[in-house]
């Protein structure tokens, strides 16, 4: 048996998520709903003879986009031998792709048994993409956000907003003081079942670090002048080693809503200082789904190594390059 990490990306629109879906405390056999459902199936195309279990790094909610994830997995051969991992990553591209599913994996890369996906990650970095209607386009009639031009390619792909007094330096420095370690308990939403979420030192992270720059329009050339022409868009990078359950979509909700005036600055600083679920502002939001973006998860390239005493003695370079089963 041998140990695979497998990179891979995804569109989150048309899933419930990253993990598989429960049905009364019991996984679902086939879910074709999650990202982590429709990888085991396209897994066992492969044949392996044991009965697996995909080990996920990071858990992304319904609607969160990849650009990078990863997971791993153990598979054992009928004839001892590891798989060939790009034929791993061709076949499970080619599973997807006859399905239509918005699903791409990166590259596979045999590790060592020791390796686990989540524990050995040293961080991940999201980023989320806001589009800011331009305060010249603020005001005056025909600016209903239902009314409002929105490139088509970004739809589902970019939050949109307007506020005519947004102030994008108060969101700059509200933002700033989240770096460090901080206890993060009124940004996270709680979750049915998660026993851990009830210790002291469950909500104690450590933001790496927060940066806000100017993104990039998305949309194709035919859009792209126009959507430029109404639309200011962020990217608010945030890095770190690991997050609560919707932490970033409720971090980034109350800076929003501190650089459109909704809070103040001495609300968000609150907030964090005084961790509680109590403390959170009613005129914060927990921004969408869609805007968000797992950009990198982090490995140190020692824990990836893998020896060749973990190789079949009987194991050479012709061999684990022959086609999967």
């Amino acid at each position: 048996m041998f140990r695979y990490l497998i990179n891979l990306s995804y569109i989150g629109t048309q899933f419930r998520g990253i993990q598989k879906n429960l049905i009364k405390g019991s996984l679902v056999s086939d879910d074709t709903s999650s990202v982590e459902g429709v990888l085991e199936i396209a897994l066992r195309k492969l044949h392996p003879i044991n009965d697996f279990k995909i080990k996920l790094s990071s858990r992304t909610d319904a609607g969160v986009h990849a650009l990078h994830n990863t997971v791993h997995v153990d598979l054992e051969r009928c004839n001892g031998r590891p798989y060939d991992e790009e034929q791993i990553t061709r076949r499970l591209n080619r599973s997807f792709a006859s399905q239509a599913l918005s699903i791409r994996i990166l590259s596979t890369q045999l590790v060592p048994m020791t390796f686990h996906a989540r524990m050995y990650a040293k961080s991940r970095t999201y980023i989320y993409r806001l589009g800011l209607l331009r305060q010249q386009f603020c005001v005056g009639s025909g600016q209903h956000p239902l009314n409002r031009f929105v490139p088509i390619e970004e739809h589902d792909r970019c939050y949109f907003i307007s506020h005519e007094h947004f102030d994008i330096e108060r969101l700059k420095r509200v933002a700033s003081s989240f770096e460090g370690y901080h206890d993060f308990r009124t940004f996270m939403a709680t979750s049915r079942g998660n026993e851990r979420q009830l210790d002291p030192s469950f909500t104690l992270r450590r933001i790496q670090s927060i940066t806000i720059e100017r993104g990039t329009c998305m949309a194709s050339a035919f859009n792209r002048d126009l959507a430029e022409k109404f639309y200011d868009y962020w990217d608010i990078r945030i890095k770190g080693r690991s997050f609560l359950y919707k932490q970033v979509r409720r971090m980034v909700g109350a800076w929003i809503a501190a650089a459109a005036g909704r809070i103040t600055e001495r609300d968000v600083y609150e907030m964090l200082t005084i961790p509680s679920s109590h403390s959170w502002c009613d005129q914060s939001v927990v921004v969408p789904a869609y805007g968000l973006y797992l950009c990198h998860v982090e490995y140190d390239p020692a824990d990836l190594s893998i020896s060749l005493d973990e190789l079949p003695r009987s194991t050479t370079v012709e061999e684990t390059s022959v086609a999967t089963n």
